[in-house]
């Protein structure tokens, strides 16, 4: 109980706290928001087989404050743990105080999140952690409209997804249901139409072609810390919703989605590939290549396969960890050379070997290099989209897998290794500082690259089952 009491309580606590502290004083801001994230880290690797309840709500359903762990939760929550962690150590923005109190805000809301085990606390939490991310945006981004857009997007996502779990209680009279096997069905009136409303919330938070235009500005304008963390970890939380609401409480309504959703999933593949290939703009090239990978995520969580299943699961992971590397050195890059437009950056390598060569694990990672994180993720899902019977879906998807290798390697080669662009001093090398922030993360892709099997020990007996269920 005290374990998870910290991984939701203490960032917020930590983040409001923060604003007590003298504004001017950057020193003992970073240190505190640095040691409350450390401590967080430390309390998700102690979270397994945790769990508290607290019956908040009778009437006109029953609810709790409800979290615990199973098994999917628990890695997910451990990489937001690391990211955040990491994003803070590489933090250095103006009014850092108030930056640092938003990152541990926003890391408790998606604690929240991945760790509820209540549909209404679950969404109240959703709602919660647009918070951070539209103040950061406002704060701290290149063009107000981007905060708005954000806003406007994700609020009515998680208006849908609040109607649609208020309905749910309604229905089934509770919503303390997240993990529990052997719920009733809810029907053919009501189950499709609190589906599409989860649906649609997932789909724009993930984000998935059409209801992705939010995503490029945001993750452009938004300071690279809180990027990282949003890239890496808060797309993550609607393909997370897909399995553990959608898949295990309304297996019905998902199947019947399935052909809308393995188009969606498909066309955000080649959509986000194709657009990747023609940016000038890097952060641009990172953020459509995400719409691309989670488009593949979405194909393999409806192709209701066991092994497509734990490869979305491991790619998850994988894609948490190199986008962070990736937008991470990206910010080191844009603070020393006030750009980050490829044709005015070239053979960085030559004078920042250190920073060439995190950028490089995590631009091989993204292309799926054997050995690194995110191949594992991709062949098996890849293979189990086919065994699945879903032949065309998988050919379809090798291409911007194809793609991911063109542009990531032009990524690397136009930054790192292209003509020097003349009259450009030589900055320096990644500081001690941005060294303790990558390393991590890179460690952790070259360590589950060769042991992928380590992000498979949870127990998905009721999301398979609900996947085996013929569409």
């Amino acid at each position: 109980m005290m374990v998870l009491l910290a991984l939701v309580v203490l960032p917020i606590a930590a983040g409001f706290a923060l604003y007590a502290l003298p504004r001017a004083d950057r020193t003992l801001a970073k240190g505190i928001a640095t040691g409350v994230a450390a401590v967080t880290f430390l309390a998700g690797i102690a979270l397994r087989d945790q769990s508290m309840s607290v019956r908040w709500l009778a009437r006109p359903f029953t609810a709790a404050f409800h979290f615990a762990d199973d098994g999917i939760g628990f890695w997910i929550a451990l990489l937001l743990a690391l990211c955040t962690l990491c994003a803070v150590l590489a933090a250095n923005v103006p009014r850092l105080r108030d930056f640092l109190a938003l990152m541990l805000l926003l890391e408790g809301a998606m604690m929240g999140v991945f760790l509820a085990r209540d549909l209404l606390v679950f969404a109240l939490f959703w709602d919660l952690m647009l918070v951070p991310v539209f103040l950061g945006l406002l704060g701290w981004g290149e063009h107000p409209s981007t905060a708005w857009r954000y806003l406007i997007y994700n609020f009515a996502g998680g208006l849908t997804l609040l109607l649609s779990t208020a309905a749910f209680g309604v229905a089934f009279g509770s919503t303390d249901v997240i993990g529990r096997s052997g719920l009733a069905h809810l029907g053919y009136i009501w189950g499709p139409w609190i589906f599409a409303g989860f649906a649609f919330a997932f789909l724009v938070k993930t984000p998935i072609w059409p209801l992705h235009t939010w995503m490029p500005p945001t993750y452009s304008d938004t300071p690279p810390p809180m990027v990282a963390v949003v890239s890496a970890v808060q797309s993550k939380a609607g393909l997370y919703g897909f399995i553990v609401v959608g898949m295990a409480l309304l297996p019905e309504a998902m199947h019947a989605a399935t052909y809308v959703m393995l188009w969606l999933g498909l066309i955000s593949l080649l959509y986000g590939g194709f657009v990747a290939l023609v940016q000038t703009d890097a952060k641009r090239i990172v953020a459509y290549s995400s719409l691309s990978h989670l488009g593949l995520i979405l194909v393999a969580i409806f192709s209701f396969n066991a092994l497509a299943l734990r490869g979305a699961l491991i790619y998850v992971i994988a894609h948490g960890l190199f986008n962070a590397v990736l937008f991470l050195v990206l910010g080191f890059i844009e603070e020393r050379e006030e750009t980050r437009s490829l044709p005015r950056l070239g053979g960085l390598a030559r004078a920042n070997p250190k920073i060439a060569g995190a950028f490089a694990i995590g631009a091989l990672a993204a292309l799926g290099l054997p050995g690194l994180i995110g191949f594992a993720g991709e062949l098996i899902m890849l293979t189990g989209i086919f065994s699945a019977g879903y032949f065309w879906p998988a050919l379809i998807a090798l291409v911007p897998i194809v793609l991911a290798a063109a542009y990531m390697l032009r990524l690397f080669q136009d930054i790192m290794q292209g003509p020097e662009i003349p009259d450009v001093p030589i900055r320096r090398d990644l500081t001690l500082i941005e060294g303790l922030a990558v390393a991590p993360l890179v460690l952790a892709m070259v360590f589950f690259g060769v042991n992928p099997h380590a992000l498979t020990t949870f127990d998905t007996t009721l999301y398979v089952s609900a996947s085996e269920l013929a569409p």
